[in-house]
């Protein structure tokens, strides 16, 4: 397995999910923490995921990943009138065009050696519903869930399955700065149905079942875990007690 962005946050919790499952991974990121070694299963790679050639040295090195997951990723926080080109470029090379020439580097050589595989690509409830000041952020994610679409099309007949996994309000990675807000923190649990946030693992979770045979008529698809946060939206508008009572008009 290949996990980009596996550094820290939730490419770290699915290389190490990953490994516990008995998968040998490849964990590429640009920075790791300090002093991070190679752990049993887990061996880091540094380099970026826009550099094609940087990618196809890790997969020489590596060999050919029978899972990918694509999950490195950056935010550029503030107002789009505030946004630089650069920033919002800097996002979408990361983010979408990272997710590209990762996927198709695989993709290649799965079809050359005639081998199935599963892609993961990792997209964002805010790929579905757009939030405040996050630039260039949800557009990036938005579009890697209709890439991921696209993928499916054209590699489920090489026996490529292709899926995306939308994290919601996760307490881990870019997002942990916003939680250390007790205020904030307490304010968001609230809006979730189920009352929590969710965590690394819970993402890693789904990421390992869609990479699995488990998964195996599992394609295309864009697969939301926000413990029902962006479906409530509703449920916080204000609303009359007089018109819930069953059977009045």
């Amino acid at each position: 397995m290949l996990v980009t962005g596996a550094g820290r946050g939730l490419g770290a919790a699915i290389a190490r999910q990953a490994a516990e499952h008995g998968y040998r991974v490849a964990a590429l990121d640009l920075e790791f923490p300090s002093g991070h070694p190679d752990t049993d299963g887990v061996t880091a790679y540094k380099a970026s995921v826009t550099d094609g050639a940087a990618v196809t040295g890790v997969l020489d090195d590596f060999g050919t990943p029978d899972v990918t997951v694509n999950n490195a990723g950056i935010v550029r926080f503030g107002p789009l009138v505030d946004q630089t080109v650069d920033d919002f470029r800097a996002v979408v090379d990361v983010n979408l065009v990272g997710t590209f020439v990762v996927a198709t580097t695989v993709a290649r050589r799965l079809v050359e050696e005639n081998r199935p595989g599963s892609i993961v690509n990792i997209t964002s409830m805010n790929g579905v519903a757009a939030g405040p000041n996050a630039g260039a952020y949800g557009a990036s994610k938005a579009g890697i869930a209709m890439l991921t679409a696209q993928m499916a099309l054209e590699w489920g007949g090489h026996g490529i399955r292709v899926n995306a996994v939308a994290p919601g309000l996760i307490d881990a990675g870019m997002s942990e700065p916003i939680y250390a807000d007790p205020a904030t923190r307490s304010a968001r649990e609230s809006k979730v149905p189920l009352g929590r946030l969710g965590t690394a693992d819970d993402i890693a979770e789904v990421v390992l079942f869609l990479a699995s045979d488990a998964a195996a008529y599992v394609h295309g698809q864009n697969v939301v875990v926000d413990g029902g946060v962006t479906g409530s939206v509703i449920a916080h508008l204000p609303r009359p007690a007089s018109v819930d009572s069953v059977g009045h008009s």
